[in-house]
């Protein structure tokens, strides 16, 4: 599933908090160079993942109503990705990194 603005509400609540699987959440802003930079490939591990029990959701943190949700994870510089799993933050990956990365860190979460 691929969320572009995702607020901190029930939609949240009901798509991630209880979602028990995979969720690589990604904090970023329209102005963010290297945001934009990421966003391809965002796009390629959805696609990627699709079929797995995955979720790639991006969070705008200057979307209205994103501000708890931004505190909530401590989100200081962006791009910030939030690899979880059970709601649980796994690990969290700042700035810019390559696909491989970010699927490393799904297919570790996937075999547990």
């Amino acid at each position: 599933m691929w969320v572009i603005h995702l607020e901190w509400n029930d939609q949240f609540k009901s798509e991630i908090m209880n979602f028990d699987w995979v969720v690589i959440l990604d904090f970023w802003a329209e102005w963010c160079g290297p945001c934009r930079m990421l966003w391809p490939v965002m796009e390629e591990l959805a696609a990627d993942n699709e079929w797995k029990n995955v979720k790639i959701v991006k969070a705008d943190v200057e979307w209205p109503g994103n501000e708890e949700l931004v505190q909530k994870f401590q989100v200081s510089s962006i791009p910030a990705v939030f690899v979880m799993k059970a709601w649980n933050v796994i690990k969290p990956i700042i700035w810019v990194n390559p696909k491989e990365v970010y699927q490393a860190e799904i297919d570790a979460l996937l075999v547990k």
